[in-house]
């Protein structure tokens, strides 16, 4: 049908120029907060591109389903105020009649978000966590960067540092101030190697001093030595529980807990909330042709933002044992879907809300 072509092509352009505006923003807000944990040590700073383009990843189903929201707000907000939708209705056909050109052209969409939350959202946050992890778990002579002031793992010590090897395993100038049990310790030497003792390092110091002083109580003790060595970490660190937002969909039903099940009421609560959003866009887009339709979208971002504050709001609730998995789906999802069909029914068949008062006869 003609008409269909046509809304559909309006459809995917605004659905294209919308997306092509949240993507940068979220790219745009995304490397900030990259950068900002680069500069505190949490990410590598040669890994910042893959960090944020993994976290756009997982940003990507809100953002289409508040792409294509908005795309069919916007376009039949517009058919209304340029009388098209006087035409379709002349011709016979009601606001439901809508739903099947509009699903046609979101059916792919919806399918992608579900995908995207299901199986791409676990494994970008389970990749992300493993470039942490693998960044956190170097060792401390690792860490240092010539001619920088770098913390170690632990937070006790302050490494120095003024020229490194190629292999990383040996320096020059090397500073050290370690602050443990009381005692704070400021070690310098010319010349330093690291050695691997069982599952720990040493730094093997060469020619350097040693300073070392109490917190509580008076005085300094002054060495030197040819050789010292200094523990700066151990190989392996123990492993840590894998969270829930980086488990597989399948492993989170496997290991139904409350906080796996609240993850999983997250992940099918995006894929459901597509699907009600193209119900409620159908349902809201009917506007007075000479008002404007800014009120339109105004009332879309704020029901978008309502209906996801509602769903981090179940995951709390549902992890914390509050409210079970099935009773919220329910509640939240079929409640939203039953609204907007009622609301839908509403603008179809000119419902009034409005209670008449019978006229009284005089007797």
């Amino acid at each position: 049908m003609l008409f269909h072509s046509s809304i559909r092509k309006e459809l995917a352009r605004s659905f294209g120029a919308t997306l092509v505006v949240l993507v940068t923003i979220v790219m745009t807000m995304t490397l900030i907060r990259t950068l900002s944990q680069a500069n505190r040590g949490s990410v590598n700073p040669q890994e910042v591109l893959m960090v944020m383009g993994y976290s756009v990843l997982g940003y990507l189903p809100p953002i289409l389903t508040l792409c294509l929201f908005i795309a069919i707000v916007g376009t039949l907000s517009r058919m209304y105020r340029d009388s098209e939708m006087v035409i379709w209705f002349a011709s016979g056909r009601g606001l439901s009649s809508l739903l099947s050109p509009l699903f046609r052209f979101a059916w792919p969409i919806l399918l992608v978000v579900t995908l995207l939350a299901l199986v791409i959202w676990p494994w970008a946050n389970q990749q992300t966590q493993d470039m942490k992890e693998r960044y956190g778990k170097r060792g401390d002579l690792e860490r240092v960067a010539p001619g920088q002031f770098q913390e170690s793992a632990n937070g006790t010590r302050v490494f120095f540092l003024d020229k490194d090897t190629p292999d990383n395993k040996s320096g020059k100038n090397i500073f050290i101030s370690t602050l443990e049990r009381g005692k704070e310790t400021v070690t310098s030497a010319r010349t330093g190697r690291v050695i691997a003792m069982g599952d720990d390092q040493f730094l093997l110091l060469s020619n350097g001093q040693r300073l070392e002083s109490s917190v509580n109580a008076p005085g300094l003790k002054i060495s030197e030595f040819e050789e010292f060595g200094n523990r700066v970490g151990s190989r392996e660190l123990g492993s840590q529980d894998t969270p829930a937002k980086a488990r597989s969909t399948l492993a989170l039903m496997v290991d139904p807990t409350r906080p796996n099940l609240g993850e999983l009421a997250w992940r099918l609560g995006l894929a459901l909330a597509a699907l009600n959003f193209v119900v409620i866009a159908v349902a809201v887009s009917s506007v007075n042709p000479r008002a404007g339709r800014s009120g339109n979208l105004v009332f879309a971002l704020f029901a978008f933002v309502v209906y996801y504050n509602l769903l981090n709001l179940g995951q709390n609730w549902i992890g914390s044992g509050q409210v079970a998995l099935g009773r919220f789906m329910l509640g939240l999802h079929g409640g939203v879907l039953l609204l907007g069909i009622l609301w839908l029914a509403k603008q179809h068949n000119n419902w009034s809300l409005r209670w008449r008062r019978k006229a009284q006869v005089p007797a």
